[in-house]
C-alpha cells in the first residue's frame, strides 16, 4: 500500500495522451463526431492530443459532453513517453484549476518555497522552539500560502504539498537550530491516509538529518474540520510511536474546540490568537481561557498562547500560569533565527 497522492507532479507534455473513464459507446461517437480519435480498452477511452492547445480543446469539449451525458468523467494525461509510474486520475473540474493556476501548481511541484521560523518562548522570555511556516523562496515566485494550499486541495495534490512542506521545514531546522530547541512544524490530517505509508517520508528525513525526534511537534493546522476523529488518533498515535510530540492548534475557535481537546489530548495545547488578543481586557476570554488551561491540566499539556503582540497579554498570560508564548512581540516569521534571543536548551 502506498500514500496515492504524495508522489511527485507530473508535468504536462505537450503530446501525449488524455485517457477518460468511464468509456461508453455514446460519448466516443460525440468525440469522433467533433474530429477526435479515440480507442477503448476496457473501460477506458483513450484521445491523442499532438499540442497543447489541442488538449485545451479536448477538454472543453468534455465539459460541454459531461453536462450532455449526465457523466462524472474521470481523466487521465500521459505524455508521449507512456504512462507514468503513479496514475493521477482528476476530474474535469480539477484539470480547469489546475489550468487555471499553472503558476501555483509549478510552485507546488518545484518546490518553490521554504521555510520561515517564529519563536516560541517560555515565561522568561527565552526561547524554546521555532514554529515553521511556508513562505516563498526570497527571489522566487510569491505566494500566499493559504492560496497556495488551497490550490493543492482543489487539484488533488495536498497530500503532495504537504508532505513537502514538512520535509522542507526539518530540513531548515536541522541547518539552523542547536538540538533541545522545540521545532514545531504544521500538518493536514486529510493529506495523511494511512500514517504508517504516509508519515514515512517525514520520519526518514529526520532519521537522516540525524535529528532527535523528541525535538519535533507536529500540529495540526486549523484550516480543516476534523470529521475522523478516529483517523486524527491514529495520525497522533504514529507520531508518539515514533518518539515525537503532537500540537492542537488554535484551539478555542472554529474547528479547534475545547472538547476536541479534550478528545485528543494533545502533547500541546496553542490557543487561539482571537482569544488572546486584548485577553487582559476581557472577562469574558478571560474565563475561556481559564477554562481551556484547567483542561489541558488534565491530561498534562503545556498550553501557549499565541498572536501575543502586546506585552500586557504576556504579562497576563504569564501571571495565570501558560507556559509558552507566540507572537509578533517575540519576533515575526524570518528566514533565520533571531540572534539577539537567549536560547533555553
Amino acid at each position: 500500500m502506498s500514500c496515492k497522492d504524495c508522489f511527485a507532479i507530473e508535468p504536462v507534455e505537450d503530446q501525449g495522451e488524455l485517457r477518460i473513464r468511464p468509456y461508453s459507446i455514446s460519448l466516443a461517437n460525440a468525440i469522433k463526431a467533433a474530429g477526435y480519435d479515440i480507442a477503448g480498452v476496457k473501460s477506458m477511452g483513450i484521445i491523442p492530443y499532438t499540442s497543447l492547445e489541442e488538449l485545451m480543446r479536448l477538454l472543453k469539449l468534455l465539459g460541454e459532453l459531461q453536462q450532455l451525458l449526465t457523466v462524472s468523467l474521470a481523466l487521465y494525461i500521459t505524455g508521449k513517453k507512456g504512462v507514468g509510474l503513479h496514475e493521477r486520475w482528476l476530474s474535469l473540474q480539477q484539470l480547469e484549476i489546475r489550468f487555471s493556476h499553472d503558476n501555483l501548481i509549478n510552485i507546488i511541484s518545484n518546490h518553490d518555497f521554504c521555510s520561515y521560523l517564529q519563536p516560541i518562548v517560555n515565561v522568561t522570555e527565552e526561547i524554546v522552539g521555532f514554529e515553521f511556516l511556508l513562505r516563498p523562496l526570497q527571489n522566487g515566485s510569491y505566494f500566499q500560502p493559504y492560496e497556495l494550499f488551497e490550490i493543492a486541495r482543489q487539484t488533488g495534490f495536498h497530500s503532495f504539498l504537504d508532505r513537502a512542506a514538512r520535509v522542507s521545514a526539518i530540513e531548515s531546522s536541522a541547518k539552523l537550530l542547536p538540538k533541545g530547541i522545540k521545532r514545531f512544524i504544521n500538518f493536514l490530517p486529510s493529506s495523511i491516509y494511512n500514517p504508517q505509508y504516509c508519515l514515512t517520508h517525514t520520519f526518514e528525513a529526520i532519521d537522516r538529518l540525524n535529528q532527535d525526534p523528541k525535538d519535533f511537534v507536529f500540529e495540526v493546522v486549523e484550516t480543516e474540520n476534523i470529521a475522523n476523529i478516529a483517523h486524527l488518533h491514529t495520525i497522533f498515535a504514529e507520531y508518539r510511536r515514533q518518539g515525537m510530540h503532537v500540537a492542537l492548534d488554535d484551539v478555542g475557535t472554529g474547528y479547534s474546540t475545547v472538547e476536541l481537546m479534550c478528545s485528543l489530548k494533545p502533547d500541546y495545547v496553542k490557543i487561539d490568537r482571537e482569544l488572546i488578543s486584548n485577553c487582559d481586557e476581557d472577562a469574558v476570554k478571560q474565563s475561556t481561557i481559564l477554562d481551556i488551561m484547567s483542561r489541558a491540566a488534565e491530561f498534562g499539556a503545556k498550553v501557549l498562547a499565541e498572536g501575543i503582540e502586546r506585552r500586557e497579554e504576556f504579562l497576563f498570560c504569564r501571571d495565570i500560569g501558560i507556559d509558552l508564548a507566540q507572537g509578533y512581540l517575540f519576533g515575526k516569521p524570518e528566514e533565520l533565527p533571531p540572534a539577539h534571543f537567549i536560547y533555553s536548551v
